[in-house]
């Protein structure tokens, strides 16, 4: 584990967003949505019951643009945000040189683009283009050489209700193509709308740019309508927006979307649709050390006038509301977050993200936890080369009731991860959840992902860091694969206790073709049965398990293997699961 410490904090020194306005950030606050990382140039993309919100990547301690990579953060309910790292970096494109600057991501052909500027080597700025079959990557390059490019960003993709797809970019200008049906290609050349006071506004005091239009456009259609929502007259940005009938004009200027407040003198908008509601996503500097080059993504629900206009909107520190309640039943990255302390995420060795760099006092703030009638113990997934610590469980604040407390061990290796449980009293209710981590100095401990369970028997935590290692199994798959594709899977069981023990499934592709699904069955000895299941979805019927790959663990490669893990309650000894089998598809 290595990196430069980020502190993150809400005891902060009063941030200026309006002017002439100091207020100090509640506790309570959920704006900025990422504290972990600054981010910038956010684009909201709603898919299948989750907006996902791609963002640029301010470097910390920046003084200019300095932006390597991009990021991606889900969450079904507005407020628990989801890490998911990485998909996509200037080293994606082979061509590029810097500058991963404000980009969109549309889903469309069972695919996901994601439309990107960037300094192509030796020349100025043009657009590329990355493509993903998961909304969260990997994403690579498209065509492997820039799609569009004249020195001008920020691209935005509108697809018409006729299916026409329309890429719109630029700044000093404002620019269209019409993209073809593989989104990769455009037919015609770049067309530039007209930047007319009618359309975009009266700007003072600079002949060269007589409109208000900026930079990043965000063209969308409602109820048949043609949204421009774009950043206004640099320095400061504002956010304002012109209407027009049709996707390429005439245009219509109609006001201010937000002021200029933050302490960012950019802003960017994003507006989606979600669960019956609509949402404003822009940036400011808002977290402690942020500006105009350390900038952080922010989000206000708002509702439409009834005549179609966009309400002007303030950047506040509240943010939006939670859309339903969050189930602490099942498994929970650690990475959900919304609001945090001191914490920062990495690639975990076991698949997707980890809290990483604990110290002690830090903490994660998780919003609207329904534990209903109660929960009666917590399991957390940690590793520590450090000197493991304590994960306090606190209801209402960090320094709220605290309702359990499970202690971290020294597993031997920042990514050598260990399950570990601890009764939980007076859970009870929707509650905001804080898990605070108390230890020694200097780095305490990573989390990988966390639990809570109901009943009486909770699974005890492991007593011994270094379990006993069976020899593993390898059964040939049961079904014939398609040509090429064949999978194989291996057992080792990872720790054992009394009453339980925790295992790792091991699927390796043993084939000479990818697979973009596997499917693992073995058989639970007498007495025993599953508790819990994580990188992958369980199942049990009987002492029957069945293990499928989940969404989030994308395609295996010919010679490539994934790791996914389980708890099993037993009765009796620990005996290894029997019958593993491995078909792919």
């Amino acid at each position: 584990m290595t990196g430069t410490r980020l502190r993150r904090g809400v005891a902060w020194v009063a941030t200026l967003l309006c002017v002439g306005t100091l207020f100090a950030a509640p506790a309570r606050a959920d704006n900025p949505i990422v504290q972990t990382i600054y981010t910038a140039d956010p684009a909201p993309l709603v898919h299948n019951g989750r907006v996902y919100l791609y963002t640029g990547h301010d470097e910390d301690g920046s003084t200019y643009f300095t932006m390597k990579d991009w990021r991606v953060f889900s969450s079904a309910d507005m407020v628990n945000w989801t890490d998911h790292g990485s998909p996509m970096s200037l080293a994606t494109f082979s061509w590029a040189e810097s500058d991963a600057w404000a980009g969109h991501v549309v889903a469309r052909n069972n695919k996901f683009y994601w439309y990107v500027p960037v300094k192509q080597r030796g020349g100025g700025m043009v657009i590329g283009v990355g493509v993903a079959d998961s909304p969260t990557g990997p994403f690579r390059d498209a065509i492997g050489r820039p799609l569009v490019g004249n020195g001008e960003i920020d691209p935005n993709v509108m697809i018409d209700d006729d299916g026409q797809a329309y890429l719109y970019w630029g700044n000093p200008n404002l620019w269209y193509v019409k993209l073809n049906q593989d989104m990769v290609s455009y037919s015609g050349s770049p067309t530039k709308i007209p930047l007319t006071t009618a359309g975009f506004g009266t700007r003072t005091g600079n002949a060269s740019r007589p409109t208000l239009y900026e930079e990043g456009p965000w063209v969308y259609k409602r109820n048949g309508l043609y949204y421009n929502v774009f950043a206004a007259e640099c320095c400061g940005e504002f956010i304002a927006y012109s209407t027009a009938p049709g996707p390429t004009g005439p245009w219509t200027y109609r006001g201010t979307v937000m002021p200029r407040q933050g302490s960012s003198f950019t802003n960017h908008p994003g507006i989606v649709d979600f669960n019956g509601g609509s949402y404003f996503f822009y940036h400011n500097g808002a977290l402690p050390g942020g500006g105009g080059f350390t900038r952080s993504v922010a989000v206000e629900k708002f509702t439409y006038n009834s005549d179609g206009t966009i309400p002007t909107m303030n950047m506040t520190t509240t943010g939006a509301p939670q859309v339903g309640t969050l189930n602490p039943y099942v498994r929970q990255e650690a990475e959900t977050i919304a609001w945090s302390v001191g914490v920062e995420t990495e690639p975990a060795s076991e698949g997707g993200m980890n809290a990483s760099f604990l110290s002690n006092g830090d903490y994660i703030k998780v919003k609207g936890v329904a534990f209903g009638a109660g929960a009666s113990s917590f399991s957390a997934r940690v590793a520590s080369a450090g000197s493991g610590g304590t994960i306090e469980v606190r209801l209402g604040s960090p320094t709220g009731t605290r309702v359990g407390a499970c202690t971290v061990p020294v597993t031997g290796g920042w990514q050598t991860w260990q399950t570990v449980s601890c009764p939980v009293t007076g859970a009870t209710g929707t509650q905001d959840l804080y898990l605070r981590f108390v230890g020694g100095s200097g780095n305490l401990f990573n989390l990988n992902w966390w639990q809570f369970g109901t009943g009486s028997n909770p699974t005890p935590t492991p007593t011994t860091p270094a379990p006993t290692t069976p020899a593993p199994t390898t059964p040939a798959p049961t079904a014939t694969p398609p040509a090429g594709q064949a999978c194989g899977v291996t057992y080792t069981q990872v720790g054992s206790w009394s009453g339980g023990y925790e295992g790792r499934l091991t699927i390796t592709n043993t084939g000479s073709a990818a697979i973009s699904g596997w499917r693992v069955t073995f058989s639970l000895p007498s007495g025993q049965s599953l508790s819990q299941g994580w990188n992958a979805t369980f199942g049990q019927q009987g002492s029957q398990v069945t293990v499928t790959n989940a969404a989030y663990n994308g395609q295996l490669t010919a010679g490539g293997s994934t790791t996914a893990g389980f708890i099993a309650s037993s009765t009796g000894s620990a005996q290894a699961p029997t019958s593993l089998t491995c078909t792919s598809s």
